[in-house]
């Protein structure tokens, strides 16, 4: 197989069969509803206007573009839905490098020639192999035509290559009806951590964040939203439609979710809160109603808690039903028929114990939590004093009212800094 740069390919004669060049190739275009990597057709521009030359009816590419059709049985160019154009959608255009997990600009494309199976009998394929985000590819385009071509590729072979496999980019579109239209695939986007995507999104412009958010699902998105810096949240937010915000807050933890609304201008927490389920509307309405540097206003209402008589199995069937975040289940409490917290009783015992066992009998001693109205450095200091994953905090009547976890108070440092 051999290799093509788009920069090359760009520009390059076409021929008909008999020889006469007919116009020279304006764009190479993907139809991504049918193979998001093949290249579908060219578009030539030729006297009588731009034509489109289907690759099926492309004999060879050496020294130019050979046609086994002639001009007059390509159609004329009547728009590009549904088309990918290289290089109006492709060249300089930022992808998010799912591999490398960071954001980079296209300077080329890298094209892949495969061959005819049986010379004469069936077309070659183009397909798109890579793109080159290094300084290759931005020498190849600026000096092509200005330098001599034996020139110009001594020159790029001293440069060393740096390209990403076609299939570890992401586009980001930014036009949502063209992003619906051309139906390229962000599933290797949403499998990336959190976290990286978090990062992603913090170095795009807001209209990409925004196509970014557009693309993943409302957990992905909701996890993600979770791990971005409280101002790029708060832009990002205020950017989608009520319906489509609610949608993702939703999905957040209540305590990430009524400090990401707290943040907002009334107005708008109002329009999302409007849309949200209400049961999930209630978990964050009451936790807005607390100082946010407090126990109370760093807690989340997603928490395990069983009756004094529950046992080890009623601890296994209730963390199998459980829906809120993993961080929340490192520790069940036991609470008495008013909510007060009664005991905690760590993971680690309930899964060595027997099912029958009582969880009464695992709780852990001493038993540590915190008031409502304790401020942050006060919830540090316990986290920090007695090794904790998972903090209760307490009303003033002792009932239980929610829990803190070690990465709200890493969250809470880190903002601090």
């Amino acid at each position: 197989m051999t290799t093509l740069a788009l920069s090359e390919l760009l520009g390059a004669t076409v021929y008909e069969p008999s020889g006469a060049a007919s116009g020279r190739v304006r764009e190479v275009a993907l139809a991504p509803q049918e193979d998001r990597a093949r290249v579908a057709s060219l578009i030539v521009k030729t006297k009588s206007g731009n034509r489109v030359l289907p690759f099926a009816s492309v004999s060879s590419i050496n020294g130019g573009v050979r046609a086994a059709t002639v001009v007059g049985e390509w159609s004329p160019t009547n728009g590009t839905e549904g088309l990918f154009l290289l290089e109006r959608d492709l060249l300089d255009q930022q992808v998010i490098d799912i591999n490398g997990r960071k954001v980079v600009r296209v300077n080329d494309v890298e094209l892949q020639v495969e061959p005819q199976k049986e010379a004469g009998k069936a077309p070659p394929v183009l397909r798109v192999h890579s793109v080159d985000v290094g300084a290759r590819g931005a020498v190849r385009r600026l000096l092509r035509g200005i330098a001599p071509r034996a020139a110009l590729q001594i020159l790029l072979a001293k440069i060393p290559p740096r390209s990403i496999p076609w299939n570890f980019v992401d586009l980001i579109e930014t036009d949502p009806a063209r992003r619906v239209k051309l139906k390229i695939s962000h599933e290797g986007l949403a499998k990336l951590h959190p976290a990286d995507i978090a990062d992603i999104v913090e170095n795009l412009a807001p209209d990409e964040r925004e196509a970014v958010f557009e693309t993943l699902d409302h957990e992905t998105a909701a996890e993600a939203l979770e791990e971005v810096e409280p101002r790029v949240q708060k832009a990002i937010v205020e950017s989608l439609d009520s319906e489509r915000a609610a949608d993702i807050v939703e999905e957040m933890d209540p305590d990430a979710a009524a400090d990401l609304l707290g943040d907002l201008p009334d107005e708008r927490t109002e329009q999302i809160l409007v849309q949200m389920e209400p049961e999930e509307r209630q978990e964050v309405v009451e936790l807005l109603e607390h100082k946010e540097e407090t126990a109370a206003g760093r807690m989340t209402t997603e928490f395990l808690a069983l009756p004094l008589q529950a046992t080890v199995k009623n601890a296994i069937d209730t963390m199998r039903e459980f829906e809120g975040g993993v961080e929340t289940l490192s520790t069940i409490y036991l609470v008495d028929s008013h909510g007060t917290l009664v005991g905690a009783v760590p993971l680690a015992k309930i899964v060595l114990a027997e099912q029958s066992t009582p969880l009464l009998s695992l709780t852990q001693e001493p038993l540590i939590f915190s008031h409502q109205g304790v401020n942050d450095n006060e919830v540090a200091e316990l986290f920090d004093k007695y090794n904790l994953m998972m903090l209760p905090v307490v009303d003033e009547s002792s009932r239980l009212t929610g829990v803190i976890t070690s990465d709200d108070v890493i969250s809470m440092l880190r903002a601090k800094l």
